[in-house]
Formats: structure tokens, C-alpha cells, sequence
């Protein structure tokens, strides 16, 4: 048995959200599965060792794109040209796109469909891409997995798909965040926040990831509660920042908010668990991996009551309206206050985040590839 996969999502290297479940969930796969033969679909630059096992064949078969135009060449002549020499029996795209010419069976992951509820947060010519191909792809998909029942249940109504034909595969928690000792905490904040306690926000500078209202709840916070906390923010800043830096300088505490920009792994794992509680109030997630990042470091999180953070968060989570920045100060507040009440969203995180994990998710990813298989195995 052949399986195609298209790896695009790769492109870039430094790993993503989508990028962190493509690397885990398919290097997992591809080890379980000797008896099959994968064919990785892979920019010319991609150098990698992710799916360096003896039954993967790589394909480095086009250059990184970043036009709609050149996407829909990609997909509907490079791909199209590969499907039909190498006859895999399964096509799977791990970004969601997919080859509308073709015959063979295929399998996309669709994580979210946030451009269909925040089009204008999207520039024109991928907004049109977005909106004009994602609806033919979830039609012309054998199968579609997702990562969370919100992104099910969204893709079921705005593109009229049966719900027997989507698969829930979950998101896993990186395993590089674990509780740090009171040594090392006070040994990183004295580092990066001059030894004070801090609130951490980690995600791109997206407009639907809320950080303007953020450092307005924050400086609400701090007039109501004068302490010495700072507003730490990590993330690549990938779309226009003018927002975000008009609130930012006309902010009270501009001196105690702080912009990490990307940080690695390592500093990531450092710089959450030594916060004294994750901030992350989005006002749309397909998941929400911070969230169940927060609960592997034992660290408090307060987070969004919409789209799938409820789901992910469950009971663990102080939640809040992220339109509402009264109450992100006064989830803030509560966290600083009650010392009980942080105890408690730390155990219970622990509990919550062994819902998940890549080895569960890679396994559901894999029956839903055999879902998807005409002639299963």
C-alpha cells in the first residue's frame, strides 16, 4: 500500500501550529506502519530529518509558494502530475488543500475554517483563495479529520457536509513542557522579566488573537491592583501591527508589557512555565494548543469561553468573554488574590491535559486514513 502525503506545510522552517501536528502525527504514523510505503511531497528546500525511515520515499517537487495563483498550480498541475504517475492509494494533505482534477482518494485536515466567520483579517487575493476553495475541497475530500468538535461541527454548517464523513483526531502537547522547580522559575523571571510575576500570551500577531484587548485588560488590572506584574506577549508578528501597536503606546503600562517576539522551543517551555499564568483570550481557535501546553508546565490559564477553547479547556480554565476586557482583568485579578483558586486550575489541568496526547491523535488520524482507503487493509 502507497500512501501520498502532501508535507507543503513544511515550507517554512520554523514549525507552526500546523507544522508541530504534521511532524508528530506523521513521523509517528510512518514508524507504526512499516509494511506501508509513504511518499512525502516536499518543498526542493526542505532538509529535515522528520521522515527519515526506510519506508519513505521524498519528493521534492516544487519550490515554497506564498501567491493563490501559484497554489492552485501546484495543486492542480504539480500534484495532479504526480497522483497520476504514481497512483498512491491514498492522497493525504496535511493543510487542507487539495487536487480538484484528481480521482485518487484523498484525505484533508482541515484545522479551522476561520476565514469564513474573519474574512477581512485575511488580505484580498487569500481571503478569494480561502473562501472559493475550501468549500470544493471539503466536497471533493473521500474524508476530512479536524482537531477539534467545534471545527467539526463549523465545517458541517458552512459547507453542508455530513457529519459521517469527518473525523475529530485531536491535537497532542509537545513534550518539551513540564512543571519547573520554584529554583527555576525565579531563576528565568529574573532573566526576562527583572524577577517579577508575570502573565504570558504566546501566538502570532493575528487580529482574532486578541492582544489588543489583552493589554487593555491588563492595564485595567494593573489600576485596580497596584503590583509589580508584567504583560509578557511571544509570537511572530505576521500580519499589520498597527493596532497593536497604537493600543500598546497609548497603554498606562507600556513599561511592563513586553514583546518576545518568536522564541524557541526551549525559551517557550522556559518563559510559560515560569509565568504566573497563561493569558490566552482569542476570539476564534481551532484548538487552542497554548492552552494544553500551560496545563503540561502546571501553570494556571485563563482562557476564552468560544469556538473550541471550552472544549479543550474544560473545567481546568478560568474562561472569559475575550470581547469583554473587565472580565480578563477580573480573571487576572482573581488569579492574584486567590491562591486557592490557582492550586486548584493547576491540578485540574493536570488532569484535563492527558486527553490528550500525539500518540492519540496519530492513532485517530490513522483510522481515518483507513476509513478513507477504497480497499481497506
Amino acid at each position: 500500500m502507497t500512501i501520498a502525503i502532501n508535507c507543503w506545510a513544511l515550507r517554512n522552517k520554523q514549525l507552526d501550529g500546523i507544522g508541530y501536528f504534521t511532524v508528530n502525527t506523521i513521523s509517528r504514523i510512518i514508524k507504526a506502519h512499516p509494511e506501508v510505503h509513504f511518499q512525502i511531497l516536499c518543498d526542493r528546500g526542505f532538509t529535515e530529518d522528520y521522515f527519515d525511515f526506510p519506508n519513505v520515499t521524498k519528493h521534492f517537487i516544487f519550490p515554497a509558494l506564498r501567491h493563490p495563483v501559484l497554489y492552485v498550480i501546484y495543486m492542480e498541475l504539480v500534484v495532479f502530475s504526480f497522483l497520476k504517475k504514481n497512483k498512491p492509494d491514498l492522497f493525504l494533505s496535511t493543510d487542507g488543500f487539495l487536487c480538484l482534477r484528481s480521482k485518487a482518494p484523498q484525505l484533508s485536515i482541515i484545522y479551522d475554517i476561520n476565514f469564513e466567520h474573519f474574512p477581512h483579517d485575511l488580505k484580498l487575493k487569500n481571503r478569494l483563495y480561502f473562501r472559493f476553495f475550501f468549500k470544493r475541497f471539503a466536497k471533493k475530500a473521500k474524508r476530512i479529520a479536524t482537531i477539534s468538535e467545534y471545527s467539526k461541527q463549523d465545517i458541517i454548517s458552512f459547507y453542508n457536509i455530513s457529519p459521517d464523513k469527518i473525523d475529530n483526531v485531536s491535537c497532542g502537547i509537545n513534550s518539551n513542557f513540564s512543571p519547573l522547580s520554584s529554583e527555576q522559575v525565579e531563576i528565568i523571571k529574573t532573566r526576562i522579566s527583572s524577577g517579577n510575576p508575570y502573565f504570558f500570551f504566546v501566538g502570532s500577531m493575528h487580529p482574532r488573537k486578541n492582544i489588543k484587548r489583552l493589554m487593555q485588560a491588563f492595564q485595567l488590572f494593573k489600576e485596580q491592583i497596584r503590583s509589580d506584574f508584567k504583560l509578557l506577549i511571544a509570537g511572530s508578528i505576521l500580519w499589520s501591527k498597527g493596532e497593536i501597536e497604537e493600543e500598546y503606546n497609548s497603554n498606562k503600562y507600556r513599561s511592563d508589557i513586553h514583546f518576545l517576539g518568536r522564541l524557541s522551543d526551549k525559551e517557550l517551555a522556559e518563559t510559560l512555565g515560569a509565568s504566573y499564568a497563561l493569558s490566552f483570550v482569542p476570539i476564534f481557535e481551532g484548538f487552542g494548543l497554548p492552552i494544553v501546553e500551560a496545563f503540561q508546565a502546571g501553570v494556571p490559564v485563563i482562557s476564552s469561553n468560544v469556538s473550541s477553547m471550552p472544549e479543550v479547556s474544560g473545567n481546568a480554565a478560568i474562561q472569559v468573554n475575550p470581547r469583554n476586557i473587565n472580565e480578563i482583568a477580573a480573571a487576572m485579578n482573581q488569579l492574584y488574590t486567590n491562591k486557592n483558586l490557582r492550586r486548584e486550575l493547576i491540578a485540574k489541568g493536570a488532569i484535563q491535559k492527558n486527553k490528550f496526547s500525539w500518540d492519540r491523535t496519530a492513532g485517530l488520524l490513522w483510522e481515518s486514513i483507513l476509513k478513507t482507503l477504497p480497499n481497506k487493509p
